[in-house]
């Protein structure tokens, strides 16, 4: 009784959670009951802003899916996390000196032209709705813009490299797990409100379930897959510890085998893209020649046999190689359409105006009736041919300093394996975006803008773990002469 203060507030919490668990349901009642524990996480994260980072990086993959379990806007989270690390970067900055000059980057300059793009598109004449602008821009260009200089900032050392691919791993990992799941046993019953609700539209073909995992929807699921086989993968090539390479071999099969149950065909082309990028910064001629037998191996499996018809997975994958397919020829018809409505607006139709935003705040508009079905072929309807090739610039200016700094200037064979498996993970992304929209959609693009930082601070990387490494070497040869 002496401390009254903190057991008043424990009986508040309890009564309340009480009282809106039996009104309103066991979700009302635990959100008061986390409470605490998110009192702790601010004061924690104001400490160390650089918690903020690695909660982005795990929650950004559950962020969409989990809307499934708990309606609501949980994007403006990822919003307000970042938010909240410029915050606790101002207030520390008022005890200790804040590296703001680590942000300064050819990167972080080119994040903040396509933002201010972003922000010019307000005047567009041809936009409809200020709402679809706000909700749209920040996958298009606000999370880019924000979250770069952050990990400039907080997450620039050879340790956070490590960590950053742990966590991809892991959460790669668990994805395929619980897409294994909806594969074998079937879907739980949110999922299944889901696709009852509309899902199933895209999700239920010919009475076989594309598998969505616990992200946005099986098209995000399959790229974002592919991607970890690609990058896991190159990783186990490099990898010097036979445990960490067992490790991401497994992660990199779980990663391929997730692609392939997803049955999204255009994820096909993340490895395909990879692979080619790859053999490029390899400067290996027998690689070259290994990779290219390979690559034309799969081609033929694909295009010229039909082997592994009475498999769904394959099948689906299959008409990925079929030039004549009724998918592929609608969608080269809505390009026409969208060919001759922005040939007169070299600024686009305003951002939002596709897809489901365009569909929710401009549902009577050319553009939110004209699907895209690719992430440029948004971005051209969205911001114009301008905006397409600037967008364009942007990521192929990342992609060569990256291939650039693993052909020329990293010396480190482990770091040149990271960097190299980012630089071709980026690349087939790339690719893969001209078929779906993968993006800019989570988990994908919050991967994406950490692994660009990480490909232009890989010199600077690559020599503190040479120099790490000399002392090392010092220190023991003075311990052996003494």
């Amino acid at each position: 009784m002496r401390k009254p203060l903190p057991i008043l507030i424990i009986l508040s919490v309890a009564l309340t959670a009480g009282h809106l668990t039996a009104t309103r349901g066991l979700v009302a009642g635990m959100a008061i009951m986390m409470f605490p524990f998110i009192f702790l996480y601010l004061g924690a994260l104001f400490v160390n802003p650089r918690i903020g980072v690695v909660t982005v990086l795990v929650f950004n993959f559950f962020v969409l899916g989990i809307g499934r379990y708990i309606p609501m806007t949980w994007g403006l989270l990822m919003d307000g996390l970042m938010v909240l690390m410029y915050l606790a970067l101002f207030f520390k900055a008022f005890r200790l000196k804040v590296p703001w000059d680590l942000a300064k980057s050819q990167l972080t300059l080119l994040a903040s032209v396509w933002f201010g793009y972003a922000i010019f598109q307000i005047v567009n004449p041809e936009a409809v709705s200020i709402a679809a602008w706000f909700y749209a821009m920040r996958g298009l260009s606000l999370y880019m813009w924000m979250f770069i200089p952050l990990v400039f900032i907080l997450f620039n050392k050879p340790k956070d490299l490590q960590l950053f691919f742990v966590i991809w791993g892991a959460l790669s990992f668990l994805a395929t797990l619980k897409g294994m799941q909806q594969l074998i046993f079937g879907v739980d019953s949110y999922e299944q409100a889901w696709l009852d609700a509309g899902g199933a539209i895209t999700h239920v073909l010919f009475g076989k379930l594309r598998i969505f995992s616990f992200y946005s929807d099986a098209g995000q699921f399959g790229a974002a897959q592919g991607h970890a086989g690609v990058v896991f993968g190159i990783l186990a090539l490099f990898a010097k510890n036979r445990k960490v390479q067992v490790l991401y071999a497994i992660v990199a099969v779980a990663g391929l085998l997730g692609m392939m149950i997803s049955g999204t065909r255009g994820a096909i082309a993340v490895p395909a893209a990879a692979g080619v990028m790859f053999l490029i910064v390899r400067k290996h001629i027998p690689s070259i020649v290994l990779g290219a037998l390979l690559g034309i191996g799969v081609f033929v499996f694909f295009k010229y046999t039909t082997i592994g018809n009475d498999n769904d997975q394959i099948r689906r994958m299959r008409t990925a190689f079929d030039p004549n397919d009724a998918s592929l020829q609608v969608r080269l018809e809505n390009q026409a359409k969208l060919s001759g409505y922005l040939a007169s607006r070299p600024f686009g139709g305003g951002i939002g105006s596709t897809g489901n935003w365009g569909k929710r705040f401009s549902p009577n508009t050319f553009l939110a009736n004209t699907a895209t079905d690719s992430w440029f072929v948004a971005v051209w309807a969205d911001t114009g041919i301008v905006g397409l090739y600037l967008h364009l610039f942007i990521l192929f200016f990342t992609l060569i300093t990256g291939a650039y700094n693993v052909m020329f200037k990293i010396r480190d064979g482990w770091l040149k394996g990271q960097i190299t498996a980012l630089v071709c993970g980026m690349f087939g992304i790339m690719a893969a975006s001209y078929g779906n929209g993968v993006f800019g959609q989570f988990p994908t693009c919050i991967l994406m803008y950490a692994g660009m930082v990480f490909m232009f601070i890989a010199p600077k990387l690559d020599k503190q773990i040479l120099k790490e490494r000399q002392e090392t070497e010092a220190d023991f040869s003075t311990e052996l002469i003494s």
